[in-house]
C-alpha cells in the first residue's frame, strides 16, 4: 500500500508550563512539559521542530530584577543627576512608566521630548489628520506643551484611555523632578534645553546617539547604557540594559535576559537524549508586526530572540508555488502540476536571492518570523503557554 501523503503543514502547540520563579530548573521544566504534552496529546517530535520559550520566564528563572532606585542612581552616576533630556520615549505604562520613575528620581530635572504624531512604534499623539489641518510640519516644528494643548487638546490613547503626556508630566513631578514637555522629532534639538541626554528610542538608537554626539552633546546615552552592570546586586542586562524590561512591582522592573545561550543548547541536548531527534530551540519576546487598527508595531524589544540554536540562523530560502502555477507551469494541472512543481523544489538552490520564483516570499530573518508565530500563540495574558512548539516549519510541499 502506498504511503499516506502528510495533509498538513505547520502547527504551532501552546505547552503549558508550572509557574516559574526564581532559581527554577527552566531547562528540565521546558524540556519535561514538552515530552509531557507530546504524550498527554498523542503527538510524537520530530527533527528539526523548534521549542520556543518566553523571555519572561527565562528572565523570571534568572532572577533578572531591579528596582527603581537602583534605576536613578545609575542615572545619576551616569548623567550626572542635574538636568536630563529625555527623548523619543515609547508611550507605555509597563514598557517605560517605570523605567522612567527610576529616571525622574536621578534628576532634578527632566526636559521630556516626545516624538510626534507618534512614537517609535505606532502609539498616536495625535493625528496625521490633525496635523495636517493644523498646518503642522512634525519633522521642523517644535511644539511647547502649551501649544501642544491649544491645537490638539487632551488626547488619550484609543486601546488605555490614558493621557500619555499628562500622565508623564505628573510620574515625573511625583518623583521630585521638574518637568518640562516639548514635541519634536529631531534629536539635536533637546541640546537647546539640555547637553545631558538620554535616548529612549529602540531600533533607532545607535542613529540616535550619533547624532548627539556629532552635535556637541557633552554626554549621550541610550537605555541600554542603563542597568547594563549590576547597581547594588540589582540584576542587569550586559547586551541591552533597560531595553525590553517590564513592570513587575510599582517599584521594580523585570530586564530582558541575559546569557541564555546555554539555556538553548541545553534544552537542545536534553531533548536529544529523551527522544533521538534534533529539535531547535529560541528564547523570544515581542513579535515583528504592526497592527492595522492601531497601527501599533509590536516590537518594543530590542530583538525578537536574544538566543537561539545553530539551525535557526538566516532567511528562507522559498520558492513561490502560484508564481510557479501561474508562470513557469500554467499549461499543467493535476498530477502533471504537481510533479512539476515537487521537482523544481527538490531542485531549488542553496540560495533563491534573486529569482523571481521566490518573489513574494517573507525576506525576514527565521527567529523573527518563528518568534512573532510564537508570540501570537502564547498571547500576552492568561493561557499559561510560555512555551510553543512548532512543528512543520521547514517543510515543503514534497515532504511526505
Amino acid at each position: 500500500m502506498d504511503k499516506k501523503e502528510r495533509l498538513v503543514g505547520t502547527v504551532s502547540r501552546g505547552i503549558r508550563c508550572p509557574i516559574i520563579r526564581e532559581g527554577d530548573d527552566l531547562a528540565k521544566i521546558v524540556t519535561d512539559s514538552v515530552l509531557n504534552a507530546a504524550e498527554s496529546d498523542g503527538f510524537s517530535l520530530r527533527d528539526r521542530d523548534v521549542i520556543a520559550v518566553t523571555e519572561s520566564i527565562v528572565a523570571r528563572s534568572q532572577g533578572n530584577y531591579a528596582t527603581v532606585d537602583a534605576i536613578a542612581e545609575d542615572v545619576k552616576n551616569k548623567l550626572g543627576g542635574g538636568t536630563i533630556g529625555v527623548i523619543f520615549p515609547i508611550l507605555s505604562r509597563n514598557r517605560f512608566a517605570i523605567c522612567l520613575r527610576g529616571i525622574a528620581k536621578g534628576a532634578k530635572k527632566i526636559v521630556l521630548m516626545l516624538s510626534y504624531p507618534s512614537d517609535e512604534v505606532g502609539n498616536e499623539l495625535v493625528s496625521l489628520d490633525k496635523l495636517d489641518d493644523a498646518g503642522i510640519d512634525p519633522y521642523s516644528e517644535v511644539l511647547t506643551l502649551d501649544r501642544y494643548r491649544e491645537l490638539f487638546g487632551e488626547n488619550v490613547h484609543p486601546f488605555t484611555g490614558v493621557d500619555y503626556v499628562d500622565y508623564y508630566g505628573n510620574l515625573i513631578k511625583e518623583c521630585g523632578a521638574e518637568v518640562e514637555i516639548i514635541f519634536a522629532n529631531q534629536a539635536k534639538t533637546i541640546l537647546n534645553y539640555t547637553d545631558h541626554v538620554l535616548s529612549c528610542d529602540i531600533h533607532t538608537r545607535k542613529r540616535t546617539k550619533r547624532i548627539l554626539e556629532k552635535a556637541g552633546a557633552k554626554v549621550a546615552l541610550s537605555l541600554e547604557d542603563i542597568l547594563n552592570a549590576p547597581v547594588n546586586g540589582s540584576g542587569c542586562n550586559e547586551a541591552y540594559g533597560l531595553l525590553g524590561s517590564n513592570k513587575s512591582t510599582e517599584d521594580k522592573i523585570k530586564l530582558f535576559p541575559r546569557d541564555c545561550q546555554g539555556l538553548v543548547t541545553d534544552i537542545q541536548k536534553r531533548i536529544k537524549d529523551a527522544t533521538g531527534k534534533n529539535v531547535e530551540v529560541m528564547v523570544y519576546g515581542d513579535g515583528a508586526f504592526k497592527d492595522p487598527q492601531g497601527k501599533i508595531w509590536e516590537l518594543a524589544d530590542p530583538v525578537v530572540s536574544p538566543a537561539y540554536t545553530e539551525g535557526l540562523k538566516g532567511t528562507p530560502n522559498e520558492l513561490k508555488l502560484k508564481y510557479l502555477a501561474d508562470n513557469d507551469f500554467k499549461d499543467l494541472s493535476g498530477d502533471a502540476l504537481k510533479e512539476a512543481i515537487s521537482d523544481s523544489i527538490k531542485k531549488k538552490d542553496g540560495n533563491l536571492k534573486g529569482n523571481m520564483a521566490s518573489q513574494g516570499t517573507t525576506p525576514r530573518q527565521l527567529t523573527d518570523l518563528i518568534g512573532s508565530l510564537c508570540d501570537l500563540t502564547s498571547g500576552s495574558g492568561d493561557k499559561g503557554t510560555p512555551v510553543v512548539l512548532v512543528q512543520g516549519y521547514f517543510d515543503n510541499f514534497t515532504n511526505e
